[in-house]
């Protein structure tokens, strides 16, 4: 093949893997930065990890308001019939 054929076909094809190279992912999935690509969004475990917790944290509060509030209406309602009971009484 003649040189002057072949070194400029090979820059072009070496011009044109270099553009390819732009645009085509990268790496580990990892997208080319833009404007060829766009960031995968993976979803933030810590972040999850923390609202679950404080999520937990909250419902086992609500639910330890919800029995001492239960408790102290029992204990309400036991006092009044316990002096219903004694007022009755002779």
């Amino acid at each position: 093949m003649n040189a002057k054929i072949f070194y400029p076909a090979a820059a072009l094809i070496a011009l044109l893997m270099i553009a390819l190279s732009f645009v085509w992912p990268q790496g580990q999935g990892t997208r080319s930065p833009g404007p060829f690509g766009h960031a995968i969004e993976t979803p933030d475990y810590y972040r999850m990890v923390r609202e679950r917790d404080a999520r937990r944290h909250k419902q086992a509060v609500e639910r330890a308001q919800r029995e001492k509030l239960t408790a102290a209406h029992q204990a309400a309602a036991s006092a009044t019939s316990a002096s219903v009971f004694a007022t009755d009484a002779p």
